[in-house]
């Protein structure tokens, strides 16, 4: 089973192919619509912050400096065209209390009418005066500041496609991805940040529900899903409550993660912005996963080299991610992990058990079944970057871990 670098790129190109001027009265709110000319001139761009839950961190910060945005997807930081929006002073914020469709506001300004192809993230640097900018907290550690990257003055360059309309508003979304942007240095005691930020509109229509409280509310992750690559996620409140908010219209699967628990999938969720909100269920019915003993899959991504000898070195900005085939579909990602930033290797945390699976219908209770077939069966598949993804099997139905290497030519 392998899930292609191909169908992500494909979900994000939908997810991004929006517009001012094509918004329906469903999402005009969220468009900033309501009177005003379209007869070019300038509009206005309103920008927020969320975030994706993070693993095993209790605080993730960065400082937001500046937003720039060009009409150019190739524009560089020195060319013409650029609009900026300066955060006055810079803001330091806590990625970590963003989840549940909760935004931190940036601000907005007004930008000549027309299709805008890119923008860039500027973060303040770490400095003798601000030593933790840009910082991270492991779960029971210090705060350690992040290692920034070299470009950072430049700023994030990030995809985008949106039009700006005469007299109206666009508002966009930057979801920086804390799990997916944090690094390990090896032993060193010190991280790196590897930002992954998506850019999408600020839409009506969500996914809401409730996981039982007796899970591990801190370790557990609820996603959805579209061809095996997850679109957003959240992790529940202190009541098992969940909201993933801003999703394009479409049918996803929800899938449920915990620490010591099995998998929960339900299928066929609806989303649209004429409902708004699809709930799955309610607090009477709060979702509870079967108890499962968990495996590690580990290995490593490295680079071999032919000459006079071979040499293997690791590959340090590679990621990885576990995929699980579900008998009669759909394929689900479990677990996703950067590399090391020194040793390019990598653990997945895994259950042991069979997932359990529902098909969403409105108005009727979820009834969950073990998919046997399933249990500890995985694909690992790894990801680096300007080459093609790998895919090996992983076999942990007997409650032992398992070492999965990957090797890239030259």
């Amino acid at each position: 089973m392998s899930v292609s670098h191909t169908s992500r790129n494909k979900f994000w190109a939908r997810a991004l192919r929006w517009a001012g001027t094509a918004c329906t009265a469903a999402v005009l709110a969220a468009c900033g619509g309501g009177g005003g000319s379209s007869d070019g001139g300038s509009g206005t761009l309103r920008m927020a912050l969320t975030d994706a839950p993070s693993c095993g961190y209790d605080h993730v910060w960065v400082t937001v400096e500046k937003i720039r945005v060009n009409q150019s997807s190739t524009a560089g930081d020195s060319d013409s065209g650029w609009s900026d929006m300066t955060l006055s002073p810079a803001r330091r914020i806590d990625l970590l209390s963003l989840t549940n469709g909760v935004l931190e506001e940036l601000g907005s300004m007004p930008l000549t009418a027309g299709h805008y192809n890119q923008i860039r993230l500027v973060l303040a640097e770490n400095s003798a005066t601000n030593a933790t900018a840009n910082a991270v907290q492991p779960t029971g550690d210090a705060v350690t500041a992040l290692a920034t990257p070299s470009a950072q003055q430049s700023g994030l360059k990030l995809k985008a496609n949106f039009e700006i309309t005469g007299g109206q508003m666009a508002d966009l979304v930057l979801d920086f991805d804390a799990c997916r942007s944090i690094v390990k240095a090896g032993n060193s005691g010190r991280y790196n940040l590897k930002p992954v930020v998506s850019v999408f509109p600020r839409l009506v229509s969500s996914i809401q529900g409730f996981v039982t409280t007796t899970l591990s509310l801190t370790s557990t992750t609820v996603a959805a899903q579209q061809d095996g690559a997850t679109v957003r996620s959240t992790k529940p409140d202190a009541s098992g409550k969940f909201t993933i908010t801003y999703l394009p219209t479409g049918t996803y699967t929800v899938v449920i993660t915990s620490e010591g628990r099995s998998t929960g999938v339900v299928t066929s969720v609806p989303v649209g912005t004429a409902t708004g909100t699809t709930t799955v269920n309610g607090t009477a019915t709060a979702i509870a996963l079967p108890v499962s003993s968990m495996a590690d899959v580990t290995g490593t991504v490295a680079v071999t080299s032919t000459g006079t000898s071979t040499i293997t070195a690791p590959i340090t900005d590679a990621s990885v991610r576990a995929l699980q085939a579900l008998t009669g579909g759909p394929a689900i990602e479990v677990g996703a992990d950067n590399v090391d930033g020194v040793a390019g290797s990598y653990r997945l945390h895994l259950p042991v058990a069979a997932p359990v699976k529902a098909a969403f219908a409105a108005g009727a209770p979820l009834v969950f079944a073990p998919d046997a077939t399933a249990a500890g069966k995985y694909t690992i598949q790894a990801h680096a970057p300007d080459r093609s993804p790998q895919d090996k099997p992983a076999t942990i139905s007997g409650g032992t871990g398992q070492t999965v290497n990957f090797t890239y030519g030259p």
